[in-house]
């Protein structure tokens, strides 16, 4: 973008109501300039801002044509208010900003996802973008976590991804007391030894809390993936999006723009730390 701290102006074209609190909005920019230049890769996120209350940092699930689409959880007082604006509402929206996903330097490899709670959107583009592309991967295969099933927001989507050739979807519920068709309970642990891959050969990407991100990355290794395959998505305080404010700092890195897409290693002592 020309100004990184100037927001341009984007529409409210369609919303849908995933579940209780969690929203996904398809945003159009009102100058069709900015429409047609605009670009992201699989991993970064967005800035949207809402006049005269705040600015929080979004994955971007996809860039679609002239739509932006993007999957938001109200949780605090801007997400909150954001959740309440009707169609036509116009928004402002910096972007995009950080590191993104290997999806090049995955190319000739098994790819695994390894997502909990909303982490699954902002991988969400990525598997698209290996399935349309499937021939440049190995084996995909597509773990993800909820705390209970109708939280899954994307549930048709995993039935057909679960349809293509050499391709695996394993999902779990940790808190529900009820076994599902082709859901198991318990946490993203439950998974690990069902997933099948080649793990010498293989790129992981991870989103989701921190502490399932560390004991995943580390259950990981022991079982053979080297860490430098391993790839993990942190969020953080990110208010400034361009490393000037320092909230989003861990250790040495800001994530806003070191991250937020991290290979395990870099990050792998600095998550055992308390209040990093």
């Amino acid at each position: 973008m020309t100004n990184c701290y100037l927001p341009w102006e984007a529409e409210i074209v369609e919303r849908t109501q995933e579940t209780p609190d969690i929203f996904t909005w398809k945003l159009r920019f009102t100058d069709p300039d900015v429409a047609h230049s605009y670009s992201f890769r699989h991993g970064q996120f967005n800035m949207l801002y809402l006049y005269g209350v705040g600015e929080v940092a979004i994955s971007v699930m996809s860039n679609d044509g002239e739509f932006l689409l993007h999957t938001i959880r109200a949780v605090g007082r801007v997400t909150k208010a954001m959740m309440e604006l009707p169609l036509g509402t116009h928004v402002g929206v910096r972007g995009p900003f950080g590191s993104a996903w290997p999806l090049d330097q995955a190319k000739g490899k098994d790819v695994v996802f390894v997502t909990a709670g909303l982490g699954c959107a902002p991988v969400t583009s990525s598997i698209k973008h290996v399935v349309s592309q499937r021939a440049d991967y190995g084996r995909l295969v597509i773990m993800q976590s909820v705390r209970h099933r109708n939280e899954g927001l994307w549930e048709p989507q995993y039935d057909a991804w679960r349809e293509l050739p050499d391709t695996q979807v394993l999902l779990t519920a940790s808190r529900d007391k009820t076994r599902w068709p082709h859901w198991q309970l318990g946490r993203v642990s439950v998974l690990l030894d069902e997933a099948q891959y080649d793990k010498h050969n293989c790129v992981v990407m991870m989103c989701g809390p921190d502490a399932m991100m560390a004991d995943t990355a580390r259950t990981l290794v022991e079982l053979g993936v080297p860490g430098e395959a391993i790839h993990v998505s942190l969020e953080r305080n990110m208010q400034c999006a361009v490393g000037h404010c320092g909230h989003c700092q861990l250790g040495a890195h800001f994530v806003c723009k070191d991250g937020p897409i991290f290979r395990w290693p870099e990050v792998a002592e600095l998550m055992r730390v308390k209040g990093y």
